[in-house]
């Protein structure tokens, strides 16, 4: 469950052609760049490198008030699909109907799953050493937080794999769908389609984890190709489209 109402579609952005990451990377070029990971030096080539993709399903939309039910990480090395991991996680708090009907999960699946504090030494360990990934980041970065600080777990400090640092920025490939296929929904399913990446049982974790990072290596290409100027023009993308997305919500509504 990924915060629907964040990507019910397509809003006009008008602003990327091929080559403009580039360009825009290049203005910019020895700035030092907030929110990289640390062992993670900006002039790396981005997929060549261990990524975790990750995604939740989730009892709601809020973060402070709702639940991780089931969490799924894949891990791509050197582009290459190297494991998938999949958690049903008991969330202590029932599954609203809402919430079932998209991805179709419910309590009876849930009565007998550990909690989050059961998996989490595990989790964190697939999570070491990796770039954290997601399919509208923020949405599960926060997630991701909120648990870790019910957890009593730190968000801050060096050693800590960088999805668990409050500072880093993920890699999100929907601000680059956003920007390269502006005309088109930006719908998981609907991208994978159009860019031929299987997508089987949507709106369960491993697999829209799988989809996301297929489609992030789909646009590489397109995209800078060091880790430091992809993460600088993404997080300048995002912060447009945040823009672009009120003004374009203001005028539907």
């Amino acid at each position: 469950m990924r915060g629907q109402v964040e990507i019910c579609g397509c809003f006009p952005t008008g602003r990327h052609y091929p080559g403009i990451a580039d360009r825009l990377a290049k203005t910019q070029v020895g700035l030092p760049v907030p929110g990289l990971a640390v062992g993670f030096e900006p002039d790396r080539i981005w997929a060549e490198s261990a990524l975790a993709i990750i995604d939740f399903e989730t009892t709601g939309l809020d973060p402070a008030t709702d639940r991780v039910l089931e969490m799924g990480i894949v891990c791509f090395d050197d582009g290459v699909l190297s494991a998938s991991h999949n958690w049903l996680i008991h969330p202590t708090i029932p599954v609203p109907a809402e919430a079932s009907s998209v991805h179709g999960i419910t309590d009876e699946m849930l009565a007998d799953q550990p909690r989050f504090d059961a998996v989490w030494p595990e989790i964190r360990a697939v999570l070491e050493g990796r770039l954290p990934v997601a399919y509208n980041a923020g949405f599960d970065k926060r997630f991701l937080l909120a648990e870790l600080e019910r957890l009593g777990e730190p968000t801050w400090g060096e050693e800590l794999p960088p999805a668990m640092q409050a500072e880093v920025e993920w890699v999100d490939p929907l601000v680059w769908v956003r920007e390269l296929f502006p005309d088109r929904s930006a719908k998981l399913g609907e991208i994978c389609a159009h860019l031929g990446v299987p997508l089987e049982e949507a709106h369960r974790a491993a697999n829209d984890a799988e989809a996301a990072g297929r489609v992030l290596f789909a646009m590489s290409e397109r995209m800078p190709a060091t880790y430091g100027e992809l993460i600088r023009v993404q997080v300048r993308y995002a912060a447009q489209q945040d823009v672009d997305f009120a003004i374009w919500r203001g005028r539907r509504f």
